[in-house]
């Protein structure tokens, strides 16, 4: 499914990467789920797949302090996501998020030109 297909507007990469990285998200909080690691499954879940969510909603933003504050959102999400795929990676009996991890990487690098471009007035 393309992300983008509601938009009516080229691919947003960055809409994108959080779409799949969220679907990898689901997935491994499946597996997570399986092995009964519930209290990390429910943290991993709400942060992962709220990096997008807020993406989204930055895509419509009212103004550009307002898109501004969503992308940041998305940042800390982002931020806490890697946080406890970080924990899950280095814990005893819980399954490697593997690649997730290192796209949480790519889309905090992401993130933060967003962010700092958009508060310098910079593209």
């Amino acid at each position: 499914m393309n992300p983008n297909s509601n938009s009516g507007v080229r691919e947003n990469i960055v809409v994108s990467k959080s779409f799949e990285f969220a679907l990898g998200i689901i997935e491994f909080c499946g597996e997570l789920d399986s092995m009964k690691k519930f209290a990390v499954s429910n943290q991993l879940i709400r942060s992962g797949t709220s990096i997008g969510a807020n993406i989204r909603e930055a895509q419509g933003a009212e103004s550009k302090r307002d898109f501004t504050h969503k992308m940041r959102i998305s940042l800390k999400e982002a931020e806490e996501t890697n946080y406890w795929l970080s924990l899950c990676n280095e814990a005893i009996d819980y399954p490697k998020p593997n690649q997730l991890l290192g796209k949480s990487l790519e889309l905090i690098k992401i993130l933060n030109a967003i962010v700092h471009s958009s508060k310098t007035g910079k593209a």
